[in-house]
């Protein structure tokens, strides 16, 4: 195959992922429509939806004009049949499964529990192994069907292998999610930080409302863990997303002992549990709790808002700590919104002030000012959203890529 033939389908290529693209991000939409939204000509939008209908990935419907008089519109939009994703998000307490059609439908969900301390490793991929199975078995869908399994936990990923590195879970025992499911599934295994699943859809949402005026957001999540993402939109329009090991980032050499194994890091001062420690006035060597019931946390604010001032101040200082890492962060990067996020966002009240005295003590707060510091409520619909985003849009590059792959194939064998 010449060069010129492979630089036609590469071109082909790019622009079928422009399409697709579009249909996710607006919905259905008609043939002038996707020319407006991509720039592409009418030529190259006709060809190209033309070979994704006969691929069977995009489907063609009829709309009516609401008088009823007219030529009906045309319309196009991805088949829901065309493949499935399922999605895994592992947090603290439970594991929630979600079965998803190729058009972004949500078709079941269910939550199991999931054991809480000294749960070996071997344990959790046999639970996981068997979850999966239930979600295909109660929609009666094929295993091959599904296209991709996209998970999600707290913790270090690995940025090449579906491999949980470290986790506030499983500690240092790692998962490798791609070996765990090898042989039982042929799809594509992906495994992402959770926060920065929830930085990517908030980037999105932001870019959606600001278009171009859109520069960078960081989402703050708050709970047991404390976590980070952070997502700014790059020359070329596209988004780079990136989760820094924000809650296990030193705070104070030798300081209060972490989940983590470490002393002084920031999680050890502002998690759930370092915020039950300071409240008791627990010795700061003590061995932190794994998992912190949220009413524990609902007790201590109700009584600091009541006045109480050992537990007013608790959250004040983990404030003021988050506050001290994010203006670190600020320093390495440019001044950006912060999105609180997680449980611990209802605890706002109570941690802002400590939170802008943290942030007031850098250089780059003092000449630019206060970041934008806003609540986002429903961190569990942002983490699904950013897998979706993540998701589709790479099922759709990889089923572009398969028949760019066999079609160029083809033409060599045709010489």
């Amino acid at each position: 195959m010449n060069q010129s033939k492979s630089s036609t389908e590469l071109v082909r290529q790019r622009n079928s992922v422009l399409v697709l693209r579009a249909l996710r991000r607006h919905g259905s939409l008609a043939h002038t429509e996707i020319s407006d939204f991509t720039k592409l000509s009418s030529a190259t939008v006709s060809a190209i939806t033309a070979d994704l209908e006969r691929a069977q990935i995009i489907a063609k419907t009829e709309q009516q004009a609401a008088t009823g008089r007219g030529r009906p519109r045309v319309l196009f939009s991805q088949r829901r049949d065309c493949g499935y994703i399922v999605i895994v998000i592992i947090s603290s307490d439970a594991v929630q499964y979600s079965l998803v059609d190729y058009a972004g439908t949500l078709l079941d969900r269910f939550t199991e529990d999931r054991v809480q301390e000294g749960q070996p490793v071997s344990q959790f991929v046999r639970a996981l192994q068997e979850g999966l199975e239930r979600i295909v078995e109660r929609s009666k869908i094929a295993r091959d069907q599904v296209l991709l399994i996209s998970i999600s936990s707290k913790g270090l990923v690995d940025s090449l292998a579906p491999v949980l590195r470290w986790s506030p879970i499983f500690g240092r025992n790692q998962i490798d999610f791609a070996e765990a499911l090898r042989g039982r599934w042929q799809a594509k295994v992906i495994l992402g930080n959770e926060t920065l699943l929830v930085a990517a859809a908030l980037g999105l949402r932001d870019e959606y409302d600001k278009g171009e005026r859109f520069r960078a957001l960081a989402a703050l999540s708050l709970g047991h863990s404390i976590g980070l993402g952070i997502v700014s939109r790059q020359p070329g329009g596209e988004h780079e997303v990136s989760a820094p090991n924000f809650g296990h980032m030193l705070h104070i050499p030798d300081g209060a002992l972490c989940r983590c194994g470490s002393h002084g890091c920031v999680e050890a001062y502002a998690g759930f549990y370092a915020i039950l420690r300071a409240a008791f006035d627990v010795p700061r060597d003590t061995i932190p709790a794994k998992f912190v019931p949220i009413s524990e946390l609902d007790k201590i604010a109700a009584s600091a808002r009541q006045g109480n001032r050992r537990n007013g101040f608790a959250f004040r200082q983990a404030g003021l700590v988050l506050g001290n890492g994010i203006s670190r962060v600020l320093s390495l990067n440019d001044l950006m919104p912060i999105a609180i996020t997680g449980p611990g966002a209802r605890y706002y009240d109570l941690l802002r002030e400590g939170l802008e005295e943290g942030l007031a003590q850098s250089h780059i707060v003092r000449m630019e000012g206060m970041p934008e510091l806003r609540v986002v409520a429903d961190e569990p619909a942002l983490v699904f959203e950013g897998h979706l985003n993540r998701a589709l849009a790479l099922i759709d590059s990889d089923i572009v890529m398969s028949g760019a792959t066999t079609n160029m194939e083809l033409n060599e064998q045709l010489g």
